[in-house]
């Protein structure tokens, strides 16, 4: 039964989850074509302005002369071009615009349609005429929505005196279609976040109650002995406590993290996606030069690469926060290992112009994960050559210190600021890298420090008195 309570407990939250996102995916997706259309109505105003002052330029005594706008809308009608835009390619002009005179009859119509029509009960043309910004929706046949042509008007003038409008229409549908690509993306957006956040929740949840499980496989083992031993039951029993006490501790304590992790993924990657999101919208604009495009496809590139970094330290961490012992234990010789990482990190550190150098003043020999322990160095070499400047020089020390040995890393930045000082080792928390001016993902420091609980030592990060950031690895001399 209490199974079974707690499966309807979990499926409950699962579906509070699941309509949450729906919900968030709805209102979304909602916004998206009211936004296209306020961008496009934006553009349309820009277009009518400049066409306005064209049509000025031929007013004669007052009157409106269209004739040049002819030719001219012939010859753009005729173009043929191909613009790939951001997927969807347009082959065709579909502006369209129509003059009205001071009476609101239109003395010209691009389509040629609508040429001495009365329009002047029209939004666009009957606000237009007062000096006011008119602007409607109007389907080309009636009753359907699919054929609505946005329409944006100008007063044209002779002087003070307003003598005609010009209204550029540009039909709904060709921008909508950009409408539904961006739809169709965020809504697979939306629907791989939820499905990986459901397989993290699920995977968590086993996790978190396993503790009761452990009891509730003490009880079948009980019920399968054959006869009572109470001193094989005792000493089963004392292991299962244990066992279930160290998770519930764990768990407890917040050693797994659910809540703040989701939270702070969620506000981590917030940022990167609506620098994705903004560049695909910019990208799909038409007339963009390509110097900008190129400029957008990075910062697409960038914030996705930025993204899966963040993901991959994160299972990262998470694999070792699990962990409460070594896997693989074997002696690890560490100025061997220190003279391995030193190599591979001076080749990536000489394209900045930093010096990696190393000094072995005491060599030693720890029982260890040789994989983990070249990590956590690899680490803290990586942010000692981000944060030195050009012709820098990194300090790799080791050195024995009572029954343990000390890895020191130090550099010749600006150093830890004061407000750093308490939170170098939080979880996606990161300092601006002085050339870059870009942070990392904050989660290096953590998975050095996890690796050092793992070996039974430490790590700190304190100012050097001389300047420069010092990282300190304390791992104990034959003991794991």
């Amino acid at each position: 039964m209490a199974v079974s309570k707690r499966n309807r407990i979990f499926v409950g939250i699962l579906l509070i989850y699941v309509v949450g996102i729906a919900f968030l995916l709805y209102r979304v997706l909602a916004d998206l074509d009211p936004r296209y259309r306020e961008s496009a109505e934006e553009s349309l105003v820009e277009t009518s302005q400049v066409l306005a002052s064209l049509v000025e330029q031929d007013v004669i005594s007052g009157a409106i002369d269209p004739s040049r706008l002819d030719p001219l809308f012939r010859s753009v009608y005729a173009r043929q071009f191909q613009a790939r835009i951001y997927g969807l390619t347009k082959e065709k002009v579909e502006l369209r615009i129509y003059v009205t005179d001071r009476a609101g009859q239109v003395v010209y119509d691009s389509f040629g349609s609508n040429t001495g029509k009365d329009f002047s009960n029209w939004r666009d043309v009957k606000l237009g005429l007062k000096g006011e910004y008119g602007a409607r929706t109007t389907p080309d046949v009636a009753d359907d929505p699919l054929t609505s042509v946005m329409y944006v008007g100008a007063p044209v003038r002779a002087g003070n005196e307003i003598v005609g409008v010009v209204t550029v229409g540009k039909p709904v549908q060709s921008f909508g279609q950009f409408v539904d690509a961006a739809r169709r993306k965020t809504l697979y957006v939306g629907l791989y976040s939820a499905a990986a956040v459901l397989l993290l929740a699920v995977i968590v949840s086993v996790w978190l109650v396993r503790p009761f499980g452990l009891i509730g496989d003490y009880v079948r083992y009980v019920r399968s002995q054959r006869r009572l031993n109470l001193p094989r039951l005792g000493r089963r029993a004392l292991g299962v406590i244990g066992a279930a006490f160290d998770e519930m501790r764990d768990a407890l304590a917040g050693r797994n993290y659910v809540a703040d992790y989701v939270q702070t993924l969620t506000h981590e990657v917030k940022s990167p996606l609506s620098a994705i999101r903004g560049a695909a919208e910019l990208l799909q604009e038409p007339g963009m030069p390509p110097e900008q495009r190129q400029k957008f496809l990075a910062n697409i590139t960038r914030e996705t690469q930025r993204i899966q970094e963040l993901v991959d330290r994160m299972m990262e961490l998470t694999a070792l926060e699990s962990r409460r012992s070594l896997d693989h234990v074997e002696p690890v010789a560490l100025a061997a290992l220190l003279q391995e990482v030193v190599a591979t990190a001076a080749d990536a550190a000489s394209t900045r112009q930093v010096h990696v150098q190393l000094a072995v003043q005491d060599d030693a020999e720890v029982d260890g994960d040789p994989f983990l322990l070249r990590r956590a160095v690899s680490n803290l070499l990586d942010n000692a050559v981000d944060f030195s400047p050009a012709q820098g020089v990194v300090q790799v020390t080791l050195r024995r210190r009572g029954r343990s040995a000390v890895i020191e890393v130090a550099d010749q930045g600006p150093g830890i600021p004061d407000y750093a000082q308490d939170k170098v080792f939080e979880k996606f928390y990161s300092l601006a890298r002085p050339q870059t001016k870009k942070k990392s993902t904050g989660l290096g420091l953590s998975f050095v420090r996890e690796i050092a609980a793992l070996h039974l030592g430490k790590v700190e990060l304190v100012n050097a008195p001389e300047g420069g950031a010092v990282a300190r690895l304390s791992v104990p001399v034959g003991t794991a």
